[in-house]
């Protein structure tokens, strides 16, 4: 059984960093994509970046071009999502979504909260 967990998160204050691990297990088929989604309280799921591991083709959302970065999938089936200059806007819980075998496969999240 699949299984996707994110680990990472934190409370940070504005302008800081933090780097969110992704990472999938319980199949020996590869991620092939990979994407990063997040939930505020009161707010609908959101786009926040995506790779396809076949291309390296990345995809962000306005919202973070230029300060989040995501991260190639590795063998292990794990990825990051490194995040820089935090704004008390990106408070969310950030959900992780592992392509395998055409299927998306989701994880419980982890807290970031941005706040000073």
């Amino acid at each position: 059984q699949v299984q996707v967990v994110e680990s990472g998160g934190g409370l940070v204050q504005p302008g800081e960093s933090l780097r969110l691990s992704c990472a999938a297990s319980g199949s020996t088929l590869r991620v092939s994509n990979m994407a990063w989604y997040r939930q505020a309280p009161g707010n609908r799921r959101e786009f926040v970046a995506a790779i396809v591991g076949s291309t390296g083709a990345l995809s962000y959302a306005d919202s973070v071009k230029g300060r989040f970065t995501i991260s190639s999938i590795a063998a292990n089936n794990t990825g990051y999502l490194t995040m820089n200059n935090l704004k008390p806007e990106d408070t969310a819980v950030y959900l992780c979504a592992a392509e395998l075998d055409y299927r998306n496969y989701w994880g419980q999240g982890t807290q970031v909260t941005v706040s000073s």
